[in-house]
């Protein structure tokens, strides 16, 4: 969805995006569980809009907010069979979902100036992330890991900026 207002998000709109981005999720969860084996991770993907207002990010910030509380949710009722659920949240990847977000590029071009890694994250840097999660991670359940150089960190002007601080 580009753009908008959340004022003048309709109910259909508002349903279905938190059917595609929440619901799903736990309807994953329901086939997956009886599958599962004790030590089994399942990782949802959200973004930073879930916790901080970002420009045209729209209603997908409160259903992003509603998959991270779905997931904790998720985790107090799966700890007694073993079985981890986990949240990764990324900076900006350029990928179809993201390019239906007005202003990408300039969302993705601040991150990458303000986060203290100033480094373009890449889908590689996502997958290990996931792969840890899922593999070593065995005592992690409940948490939102924000990969994004970063970026979720930091507050005031750009680092490029280089203003001292006199303390």
């Amino acid at each position: 969805m580009k753009g908008g207002s959340l004022l003048q998000t309709s109910r259909q709109s508002f349903l279905k995006t938190h059917d595609i981005s929440t619901y799903s999720f736990l309807e994953i969860a329901r086939c997956a569980v009886p599958r599962l084996s004790e030590g089994a991770s399942l990782t949802a993907f959200s973004y930073i809009g879930a916790m901080r207002a970002v420009p045209n990010y729209n209603v997908m910030g409160p259903a992003k907010a509603s998959l991270e509380s779905l997931a904790r949710g998720l985790a107090i009722e799966l700890a007694p069979q073993r079985l981890r659920v986990n949240v990764i949240s990324s900076g900006p990847l350029n990928t179809l979902a993201a390019r239906g977000i007005g202003g990408f590029s300039a969302i993705k071009s601040e991150v990458e100036e303000r986060a203290p890694l100033q480094k373009t994250l890449t889908v590689d840097d996502v997958a290990r992330t996931a792969r840890f999660i899922a593999t070593e991670a065995t005592g992690m359940t409940g948490q939102t890991i924000y990969i994004d150089g970063g970026y979720s960190t930091v507050a005031g002007p750009p680092l490029s900026l280089n203003i001292e601080t006199k303390w």
